[in-house]
């Protein structure tokens, strides 16, 4: 039994974001969810060390690795385009669920069941999916401070309204990366040492 559905994700190295940004430096799909995954799993961690909560660290980092994964079928589309409005979202929304289904077609029958719960939200992951979500603004903040500290001003307004938009997710969780973690960026290497 053959499947090319490794194969297939292995391409999200060659899907660039911030098509309409001037960027210093590229960052494909593969960085980006890698990133994301990180701070998706430290968010999850926060929620069960600090705020009392009970969620999988672990299904987290997994649902981030995975979270725009059918990017490689649809490409990058920006999120002025994709959030213009409700007629747009609503027509990406189905586009999104093809590239899922195609995705999931590409797996060997007898493991499709294990890879769909990764694609489509499942009841009870959505404390799950908030911290993604919130790992993916994150993840576009750092970009934008890493472009700044580069030198890239198109990036500042980016910036600005990335920040805006995760501290009007309140998630303390992502209040709390922020706070602790965000500052680390604005310095070099040896500073960071």
């Amino acid at each position: 039994m053959s499947s090319k559905f490794f194969a297939i994700l292995s391409r999200m190295k060659y899907i660039n974001r911030w098509g309409l940004m001037r960027n210093t430096i590229v960052e494909n799909l593969s960085e980006h969810s890698l990133e994301t995954a990180f701070v998706a799993h430290l968010l999850a961690v926060l929620r069960n060390k600090r705020f009392g909560g009970n969620v999988n660290s672990e299904r987290c980092a997994l649902l981030a690795i995975y979270h725009d994964t059918t990017e490689i079928l649809t490409g990058d589309l920006p999120t002025p385009v994709k959030y213009f409005n409700p007629e747009i979202k609503t027509a990406y929304d189905a586009v999104e669920q093809t590239a899922i289904d195609k995705m999931i077609s590409y797996l060997p029958d007898d493991i499709k069941s294990e890879y769909l719960p990764l694609f489509e939200k499942q009841e009870g992951d959505t404390e799950l999916w908030k911290l993604v979500k919130a790992a993916d603004k994150i993840s576009a903040l750092i970009k934008c401070i890493e472009e700044r500290q580069m030198g890239n001003t198109d990036f500042s307004k980016a910036e600005k309204a990335t920040l805006k938009s995760i501290k009007n997710m309140k998630i303390p969780e992502a209040d709390m990366f922020i706070d602790e973690f965000i500052p680390y960026y604005n310095l070099t290497l040896d500073e960071q040492a």
